[in-house]
């Protein structure tokens, strides 16, 4: 199997669109991590992401009579961009089925590459099943993202670069997985060429299809998926794709969005380039890799695989890359209400920089505070702060990883509200669309109250709100009827002790 895959990849005539990218030293990096880190480039590619090497590696196989009926595939970002440009120079037409929560910037970069833009649904499976519909209907070649030998085969020249550009022994190359087809076929050209490089997938934590599949044996279908890192979210792997990972991949590890945040900087610092979510993937599980086993002195690689990111979705990573950094602690305590105590709180957590600090007056004898304190070393620092506040009397909570605190509590500190009686604390999903909170609330309806609604743009598809709802005791079953109708994931925080410190 592997040397059929080698004679594709190496007869794969993905040059006639694609460019043969750099592999650059991320300086950087390297001296963080004491390891020497190269970056594979494909950020640098037309449609700025290696996906343009699979779509045109399988469209350039089509027959003149499939290409005079044109292709259709689904996609919410860089597949449909690698299709559209390959139908261009192969001058056939392309239809791109797009979730209709796909932003803008991506919807308007296949447009302008000529391809017929059709929004459906609100999820890729969505658009997947109507593209389908549409293929058979219209007699038009489907063009899989991922699962297909010829896809495999084209993803798989970013490997064939990488061994004729490093010289050198690689101890092991960092592969961003979604639906597997670039690690598949990466794993079947370096396994055939150089067995001992180790080939390692790094896969979003809410969204770890490979890692579940290989763990269970077999591919499984993720109920849910977080869609942070959407160019690597899916709920399924491919058939194909997960075959040859599971047999020449050496592991499948996951990495936080704040881990990813963190390489999204890295990359910035080293090449002012900056990489979408899935983009960094690779070098999140690079450091997480070299922190887990102690390496030193080794040759690794980092697939920079796409740099389709939303400008607006910039912020939301800034804010989270120092916590990804490990270099920010954020803690929830309780000061006395006098004057003077905040500067003696601030003595308590010593020469250290604040990051930001929230207050607001709610009682005469106390007071919540919400601070953010920049540390060198996250683990050692935060015990010792978190104790030497405890002994000074403050009570103090670590909010460091609460999901609440992070993405909503930070924003609204002084949202005390007296009297309050049944509140429910939801987090909950919305579809980043005209008309979802409108849908929401209408389902809804004026049966409870909504006591309080907390929502930002991040600039992805799914946007996330944080709402409190008066639930009388006696009506418990009928609201949770009413959430399981509504079909939008959404978590119960009514006991988050981020809320309770400074919302309740």
């Amino acid at each position: 199997m592997l040397n059929n895959y080698v004679k594709m990849i190496l007869r794969a005539p993905v040059y006639d669109v694609a460019r043969e990218t750099p592999l650059d030293e991320a300086p950087g990096v390297s001296r963080r991590v004491n390891n020497r880190v190269w970056l594979k480039r494909e950020d640098m590619q037309p449609v700025f992401s290696y996906k343009i090497r699979g779509a045109y590696s399988l469209m350039s196989s089509l027959s003149p009579a499939q290409l005079q009926k044109g292709v259709i595939t689904a996609s919410a970002g860089n597949h449909a961009q690698g299709v559209a440009l390959a139908a261009q120079v192969l001058e056939t037409t392309a239809t791109i089925v797009m979730p209709k929560t796909t932003p803008e910037i991506k919807i308007a970069a296949a447009r302008q590459l000529g391809a017929e833009i059709v929004l459906h649904g609100n999820t890729y499976d969505e658009a997947s099943e109507r593209a389908h519909v549409m293929a058979s209907e219209r007699a038009l070649t489907y063009v899989p993202p991922y699962d297909h030998p010829l896809v495999i085969a084209g993803q798989g020249t970013v490997a064939m670069e990488i061994l004729r550009q490093h010289t050198r022994p690689l101890d092991a190359i960092f592969v961003p997985v979604g639906g597997g087809g670039l690690i598949a076929g990466v794993a079947a050209y370096v396994k055939e060429l150089t067995p001992e490089t180790r080939v390692i997938g790094v896969e979003p934590e809410e969204a770890a299809s490979m890692k579940r599949s290989l763990e269970a044996g077999h591919r499984v279908v993720l109920d849910r998926i977080g869609i942070f890192a959407d160019g690597a979210a899916v709920r399924q792997v491919g058939e194909e794709t997960f075959a040859l990972t599971q047999r020449y991949v050496d592991e499948v590890m996951t990495v936080s969005n704040d881990e990813i945040c963190a390489a999204v900087k890295d990359i910035f610092e080293d090449t002012r380039s900056i990489a979408e979510p899935a983009g960094a993937l690779a070098l999140a599980g690079l450091k997480q890799y070299v922190e887990r086993e102690g390496t030193t002195g080794a040759e690794f690689v980092a697939i920079l695989s796409g740099a389709n990111v939303n400008f607006d979705r910039l912020r939301h990573i800034a804010e989270l890359a120092e916590l990804g950094e490990q270099r920010e602690v954020l803690i929830g305590a309780t000061i006395p209400e006098r004057q003077g105590s905040f500067r003696e709180f601030c003595h308590a957590l010593g020469p250290r920089l604040i990051t930001e600090f929230n207050y607001r007056f709610t009682h005469p004898e106390h007071a919540q505070v919400f601070a953010g304190v920049k540390v060198k070393d996250r683990d050692v620092e935060r015990r010792n702060l978190l104790s030497n506040l405890s002994d000074k009397g403050y009570q103090p909570i670590d909010m460091t990883d609460n999901e609440v605190a992070k993405m909503h509590v930070r924003f609204m500190v002084g949202g005390h509200s007296a009297g309050l009686e049944h509140e429910r604390l939801l987090r909950v999903e919305f579809p980043e669309r005209p008309g979802a909170l409108l849908h929401f609330l209408s389902h809804l309806g004026d049966r409870w109250n909504i006591s309080l609604f907390h929502y930002r743009n991040h600039g992805a598809a799914y946007g996330r709100v944080l709402i409190g709802v008066q639930v009388p005791p006696d009506d418990e079953n009928r609201f949770d009827d009413m959430l399981t109708e509504l079909d939008m994931p959404y978590e119960d925080e009514s006991n988050n002790p981020a809320y309770r410190l400074f919302l309740q």
